[in-house]
């Protein structure tokens, strides 16, 4: 496997690398793949079992507490502005909201979660790759409806990172 090294020594993400990961997968019929190095981390998984879930509304953002004569919407948005960070696709594929249609949502607006909370699955090639926060907080607000194509970088969630 010396010619489906990377160019760059260690870069888990080459597309090449990828694509021979998942070969080896279906050459040898494992489900899933999970590999770490330093600071990279990839995994790679198919599901046989794996039923895609069906449509569904996403919730949103809860209303502030009332007060002012602006129900307090603009003292809130200034002052949690800066704490508001997105987490982005990784990947260009299919967003989904949870495991299988029978399962509960990965995370739903008011959740608190932590760096290795997993949000959602995006598929990629036929491979469902769960997404991981990365982030601590609270979600604010789910910018994807389930079932949706998203690009890489599109954001997905938003999470408060105060609470």
């Amino acid at each position: 496997m010396a010619d489906s090294e990377p160019k760059k020594a260690g870069d888990v993400f080459d597309l090449k690398r990828l694509r021979d990961l998942i070969e080896l997968m279906n050459q040898y019929d494992l489900t899933e793949v999970d590999l770490k190095q330093e600071k990279q981390h990839i995994r790679l998984s198919k599901g046989g079992n794996f039923v895609a879930p069906a449509p569904m509304a996403m919730p949103t953002a809860p209303c502030p507490a009332a007060g002012g004569s602006d129900g307090g919407r603009a003292e809130e948005s200034a002052a949690s502005s800066d704490n508001i960070v997105t987490i982005d696709s990784p990947m260009v594929g299919t967003f989904y909201t949870k495991p299988n249609p029978d399962s509960d949502d990965f995370v739903k607006v008011g959740d608190h979660i932590g760096p290795d909370s997993v949000v959602c699955i995006v598929e990629a090639m036929k491979v469902f790759n769960e997404i991981q926060a990365e982030v601590s907080g609270k979600i604010v607000a789910v910018l994807v409806k389930n079932e949706e194509s998203v690009d890489f970088g599109r954001p997905l969630f938003k999470v408060d990172t105060s609470a």
